[in-house]
C-alpha cells in the first residue's frame, strides 16, 4: 500500500474537478465562437475556392487553430467531467455566435433568435441544476 502511494506521488496525474471541467468547456464555447467568427471573416475575404488561397488566409488559419485548441481543451474536460452535463454547455457557442454576429457583422437578432437563445440558456441551466447531487 505504501509503495502504491509513493508511485502516485512520483507520477502525479492532474485531474479537473467537475466545476473546473464545466469552466473549461465554457471556455471552449468562447473559443469556438471566436473560431466561427474568424472563419466567417476569412471566407468573406476569399476570391475563389483555391486551396492555396485558403491556406494563405490568416483569418481562416486562426479560426481553425482556435477550433483545434478548443478540441484539445474539450478532451481534457471530458476526461474528468460528466458528458451529460458538459456537452449541453457546448450549445452556448450558438449564443456567443449570435451576439458576436450582431455586433461585428450587423446581423439582426430577431424574436426567434432571442427565443432560441433563451431556450439554450434555460436548457443548460436546467441540466446543470439537475446534475448536482441533492443534499439530504
Amino acid at each position: 500500500m505504501e509503495q502504491t502511494a509513493a508511485v502516485e506521488q512520483t507520477n502525479p496525474s492532474f485531474r479537473f474537478s467537475k466545476a473546473q471541467s464545466i469552466a473549461l468547456v465554457f471556455g471552449c464555447t468562447i473559443l469556438g465562437a471566436a473560431a466561427q467568427i474568424l472563419i466567417k471573416t476569412g471566407a468573406g475575404n476569399l476570391h475563389g475556392a483555391e486551396a492555396l488561397e485558403m491556406l494563405r488566409n490568416v483569418h481562416l488559419l486562426a479560426g481553425y487553430s482556435l477550433y483545434g485548441m478548443s478540441t484539445v481543451l474539450l478532451v481534457l474536460a471530458l476526461r474528468d467531467g460528466e458528458l451529460s452535463i458538459l456537452y449541453p454547455v457546448i450549445s452556448l457557442t450558438f449564443v456567443w455566435v449570435t451576439i458576436l454576429s450582431s455586433v461585428l457583422f450587423g446581423e439582426a437578432i430577431t424574436v426567434n433568435k432571442m427565443i432560441g437563445i433563451a431556450a439554450i440558456v434555460g436548457g443548460v441551466g436546467v441540466l446543470g441544476a439537475g446534475g448536482r447531487k441533492s443534499r439530504g
